[in-house]
């Protein structure tokens, strides 16, 4: 499990709130490092100017006055002045680049007997020491006269910024996003073979170029395949014409002396039959058939089932409960038919087909007791026009795995060649359960 998102679009989202936050801490430092030393300056002149004052009222009151004024400074301006001794020992200051620039600034300014202090006696505060001929003075006041003041305030300003930062990521990513989301929809389509909706050719530049280009291959490609299916039903017609008109003749002749002849040339245009039933069932396109809601899956398997039956052929079938789903009939009777003929081709003891339901899935089995696939070939023999080497001298044209294949897929399930118990194949058709 990893907490870095999949889709681009939180990907993009994730990427830029990071720079943001990267770019905000950036600017906060440049910030702090800039305005260290101009607040430095101005709060060591307020603090010059409070010592001054006090010296100055001190040294030109009345001795009788002095108590009362240090009284009034303390209500009015709550700045605390206290007898020191030179030979006092107070806490040192941090080692910060503000304080450093005030004390240098206060004894340049007042002296270099100046001392600045943070703490007296266990009490906080801003201590700045001066001196009235030999005796020492220390002027107090609140730290929040030198301190910035409400830090929280613009660190939530800063928070609410870069959160509105990232939410207009999110909407211009999003907006990007979209069409790619509708690329990759049409893309889906056409993967399964089904015509893509039009994509909407809007947004920057290279976005609207891919999504033109994206439109005229759909084009491209329906039409190729507009024109393959009408060129195989011209094939069919020309070749199915002739096949006709001998297989008329051949009813035509005498039987004396000719029933092998007639037998075997029978078989031929048979196999030739099927062989172009199989090509025009390969190149039709199979998503032209709309979906028939509510489909009986076992009724369709049976009847096809039953067709086999009626010809003699051994096709068993053992149905299960299984729930209804939109289907297309014509399609699924396809598929069953190909893997029968299949099972009924290759194998032994005819065939059977079984249905079942299992959690979300809905499958279909036909099983045979013929010589099966081994695995490392399942993949190989869905592809069109392959056949396993020791059925190269049998009749077929290699789609008909390929039909099941894409008619499965239509379908949003998956075809499954596996062997079965005992020797044979067991060809699994799974479809999920919810259309």
């Amino acid at each position: 499990m990893t907490l870095w998102p999949r889709t681009l679009l939180w990907r993009s989202v994730l990427l830029i709130a990071a720079l943001l936050v990267v770019a905000h801490l950036a600017w906060l430092q440049i910030f702090r490092a800039s305005e260290i030393e101009p607040r430095a300056l101005q709060a060591a002149r307020q603090l010059v100017s409070v010592v001054n004052l006090t010296r100055a009222a001190l040294v030109t009151a009345d001795a009788g006055r002095r108590f009362a004024l240090l009284d009034e400074l303390a209500q009015r301006e709550d700045i605390q002045v206290y007898a020191g001794d030179p030979a006092e020992s107070v806490p040192p200051l941090p080692d910060r680049p503000f304080l450093r620039i005030m004390e240098k600034q206060l004894r340049e300014q007042l002296g270099t007997q100046t001392r600045l202090a943070l703490e007296r006696n266990g009490v906080g505060g801003v201590w700045v020491s001066f001196r009235i001929d030999a005796d020492e003075y220390w002027v107090s006041l609140p730290r929040s006269r030198i301190e910035r003041n409400e830090p929280l305030r613009w660190i939530g300003w800063g928070a609410l910024v870069l959160a509105l930062a990232v939410i207009g990521a999110f909407l211009v990513v999003a907006r990007i996003n979209r069409p790619l989301r509708e690329l990759t929809r049409a893309a889906e389509h056409l993967g399964r073979g089904t015509p893509p909706p039009h994509v909407t050719e809007a947004g920057p530049t290279e976005i609207r170029t891919l999504a033109r280009t994206f439109n005229q291959m759909a084009a491209d490609i329906q039409r190729q395949d507009e024109e393959r299916a009408l060129l195989l039903a011209g094939v069919s017609h020309d070749l199915r014409t002739p096949l006709s008109r001998i297989r008329l003749a051949l009813e035509m002749l005498d039987d004396h002396g000719a029933a092998d002849l007639k037998s075997g040339v029978a078989q031929d245009i048979e196999d030739i039959d099927g062989a172009i039933g199989q090509f025009l069932d390969f190149a039709r396109p199979i998503d032209a058939e709309p979906l028939a809601a509510d489909t009986d899956l076992n009724a369709l398997v049976q009847a096809v089932v039953d067709r086999y039956v009626r010809n003699r052929d051994a096709v068993r079938f053992t149905p299960a409960p299984l729930p209804q789903r939109p289907l297309r009939p014509q399609a699924m009777q396809r598929l069953l038919g190909n893997l029968i003929d299949n099972a009924l081709r290759h194998g032994r003891d005819g065939a059977e087909v079984r249905t079942g339901c299992d959690g979300q899935t809905t499958y279909i089995e036909v099983l045979d007791r013929g010589p099966g696939i081994p695995p490392a070939d399942t993949e190989r023999m869905l592809q069109p026009f392959t056949r396993m080497d020791r059925a190269r001298s049998t009749s077929g044209t290699g789609l008909g795995l390929a039909i099941v294949d894409r008619i499965a897929r239509l379908h949003g399930g998956i075809i499954k060649l596996l062997p079965r118990d005992g020797g044979g194949l067991r060809a699994r058709v799974e479809l999920p359960s919810a259309a």
